[in-house]
């Protein structure tokens, strides 16, 4: 998609919708924008209750709406949002509202965990340009976000560091990439902050210590998901219905540098990377000037600075809920919106010091066992399900807080 132009006119800058301004994909991608104001025009910031953030967020780069999603009507704010030049909305539908508005021409769908899905489908269906960092939308719901993808013409752009990095390295059809010649895609992870720590240590770790990841800065939630590689199982999902490959030719591989984001083996033996310094700045560049390049502000990459590169498999004693990632997926329909639910309810469960770290897969395990698969070819489908996955989980964990006690 480019910027609308007529005989008359300069190109007229993208309306972007942006839904989960108050986070790290949030702030970098303003970041990015900032660069080109004659490029992008905000229509729309997000944040679930992050009210006095979203406030100077849409002060700073003049927001015409805002939508505060976790918080029901309050009249104080809407006259504060008010005398800034900005419309506030509040609630969930109000998420769908500005990400079909037809001023919306672009949306960066940033919302972590299932409550970013209603609002990205309604971007997909709206036939927008979709710049997704919200994973769980197609882990939840790949087979119908795809298919509303197609029918509405949407561009989707994949904005994971690691997504990003194999639509760089396939050739393209025109705007779409294309999977001729391939083998196999290589998804790269850190491995995290446990990566070499004993295993008999990991029952002890606490939520400090799984929210230091030793190369990105990251959300609470997302920074756990890294430790336990279920942030890379969800990749594998999401890269699935992405590029149309089956589970077995998605590998995962620790790459402790965080400096090839992922690759693309083909054929004839050759591999393709993409590099550059851990900055999410980068692929969010890539995403908003497809097929056009633009500058990140990233910092150029060194590779005599980095020196040398180390690869290893990664181990599923340690990291189980990779495992249980592959065996969703394989499973199909609604088994990776269980799985997903089942993830967030455990790490909140964790992060709150009600549940320990090596017990966050026995949740999942425990869930997926219990709910099994069902057919996911509707929303509302998807949606009962994810709310049947919380319940089950939530009762796990307090089994096991019971068991602890």
């Amino acid at each position: 998609m480019n910027p609308v132009t007529t005989s008359r006119s300069a190109p007229r800058p993208l309306g972007l919708v942006l839904l989960g301004a108050s986070g790290s994909i949030g702030a970098n991608t303003l970041d990015v924008v900032a660069r080109f104001a004659d490029r992008y025009r905000i229509q729309a910031l997000t944040a679930h209750r992050s009210a006095e953030r979203l406030l100077e967020l849409c002060r700073q780069h003049r927001a015409p709406r805002a939508v505060l999603a976790g918080m029901a009507e309050d009249s104080a704010l809407r006259r504060r949002f008010a005398e800034a030049g900005c419309e506030l909305l509040f609630g969930e539908r109000a998420l769908v509202q500005v990400a079909e508005a037809p001023e919306c021409d672009v949306v960066m769908a940033a919302i972590v965990g299932a409550a970013g899905l209603p609002a990205t489908l309604a971007a997909a269906r709206a036939g927008k340009r979709l710049l997704l960092a919200n994973k769980e939308a197609l882990v939840m719901s790949g087979p119908l976000f795809m298919r509303a993808v197609r029918d509405a013409g949407a561009q989707l752009l994949p904005i994971d560091s690691e997504h990003n990095a194999v639509f760089q390295c396939l050739p393209h059809d025109g705007e779409r990439p294309v999977l001729r010649g391939v083998r196999r895609i290589l998804l790269t992870a850190s491995g995290g902050p446990f990566r070499t720590t004993p295993l008999e240590r990991l029952a002890q770790v606490t939520p400090q210590e799984a929210c230091a990841h030793p190369n990105w800065v990251m959300g609470r939630k997302i920074s756990v998901d890294s430790a336990t590689m279920m942030n890379k199982g969800l990749e594998v999902i999401e890269a699935h219905w992405l590029f149309g490959l089956p589970p077995e030719r998605i590998e995962v591989v620790i790459h402790a540098q965080s400096i090839v984001h992922s690759l693309v083996e083909y054929l004839d033996g050759s591999m393709i990377a993409q590099l550059s310094n851990p900055d999410m700045r980068v692929p969010i560049a890539h995403a908003l000037g497809f097929p056009e390049r633009i500058d990140s502000g990233a910092r150029a990459l060194d590779l005599c600075a980095v020196g040398a590169l180390s690869f290893e498999q990664p181990d599923s004693g340690r990291f189980p809920c990779l495992g249980l990632a592959y065996r969703a997926l394989r499973a199909g329909g609604t088994a990776p919106a269980v799985l997903n639910a089942a993830n967030e309810v455990a790490v909140e469960a964790f992060l709150a010091g009600r549940l320990r770290y090596t017990a966050i897969s026995q949740v999942i395990e425990d869930t997926l066992g219990r709910l099994g698969s069902a057919a996911a070819d509707e929303l509302a489908a998807i949606l009962d399900a994810d709310a049947r996955a919380r319940r089950a989980a939530s009762a796990c964990v307090a089994r096991l807080m019971g068991q602890a006690a």
